[in-house]
């Protein structure tokens, strides 16, 4: 009887240790960690523009010249009038919050005719303008800001034509260990052709890494980027600052002459309380700006 009277207890043993585990598991209150839980900023949210300014070229800042830039069935659009054509008014507009470090995402479509005397290379042609000069500092005549362009291309249904591209306006960047001078240069994207919708990310780390994103693939990484290289008219001389890191800015689209469409414009901060004794801390973050925790 004693080897069964061991077995018996052992398993008595055993299953009051699965029963315990099992209860403190079901009392255990539910977490209330929130570091991991990213929290996007929605830039465009469908109903107006109040957190954007337009400057066209030619025009102060705040004129939406010909009313280009539209919100309409809940998409943030550009359209031109039939009868609108092309002037070198090119247009920008401007969310009202610089960054430097952050993740930004956006979905788009081209659509449309393209404007009247609009140049060639601008056919479904649009930008993500990353880390640009401040818009209150644009002079009047300006045509782009200083800026990094993530530029958004659509093909004709015919030709080849990578998306995600980088263009250099008032700016020189690093592309692997070589400084690159010219205005843009292409990334290796496939060709995306219609008036799809498509989704595009940038990853912008200050001025040590940015990436330009398509489908979770990088097409486009380059760094350090600085002030100067020209491909930029019209500018306030004090605001050109040859060799200047640019670690910052704000963030713009175009209207550079074709229709197009954002369903959604949306940006997760990366910079903010890296206190792991905050509320408000958050495990994805990569700059600190320990000024904005809160206990």
């Amino acid at each position: 009887m004693k080897p069964s009277t061991k077995i018996f207890s052992g398993a008595r043993v055993a299953a009051f240790i699965l029963v315990t585990a099992f209860l403190l598991k079901a009392c255990k209150q539910p977490s209330n960690d929130t570091s991991e839980k990213e929290e996007w900023i929605t830039l465009f949210d469908g109903s107006n523009m109040n957190q954007w300014t337009p400057k066209f070229a030619g025009y102060k800042l705040g004129e939406n010249y010909k009313n280009r830039f539209q919100v309409k069935d809940s998409l943030l659009s550009v359209r031109y009038a039939k009868k609108d054509t092309f002037k070198e008014d090119f247009g920008h507009l401007y969310y009202n919050k610089k960054f430097s470090y952050y993740r930004l995402k956006a979905v788009y479509r081209f659509v449309g005719d393209q404007q009247t005397n609009g140049p060639g290379w601008a056919f479904r042609n649009n930008g993500l303008m990353l880390h640009c000069q401040d818009p209150k500092t644009l002079g009047l005549d300006q045509d782009f800001p200083i800026s990094l362009e993530l530029q958004l291309l659509g093909g004709d249904g015919e030709h080849e034509r990578t998306n995600a591209n980088l263009c250099t306006p008032g700016t020189n960047v690093v592309l692997g260990d070589t400084l690159f001078t010219p205005h843009c240069i292409n990334s290796t994207s496939k060709t995306y052709p219609g008036d799809q919708w498509v989704e595009v990310e940038a990853l912008v780390l200050g001025d040590s890494l940015i990436q330009h994103i398509l489908e979770d693939k990088v097409v486009m990484e380059y760094r350090n980027p600085t002030i100067g290289g020209g491909n930029v008219g019209g500018y306030q001389e004090a605001v050109y600052e040859e060799g200047k890191p640019v670690k910052e800015g704000y963030i713009s689209i175009q209207a550079e002459t074709h229709p197009i469409d954002f369903k959604s414009i949306e940006l997760l901060n990366l910079c903010g309380c890296m206190d792991k004794e905050a509320k408000n801390y958050k495990s994805y973050y990569v700059k600190a700006d320990n000024t904005t925790c809160v206990y």
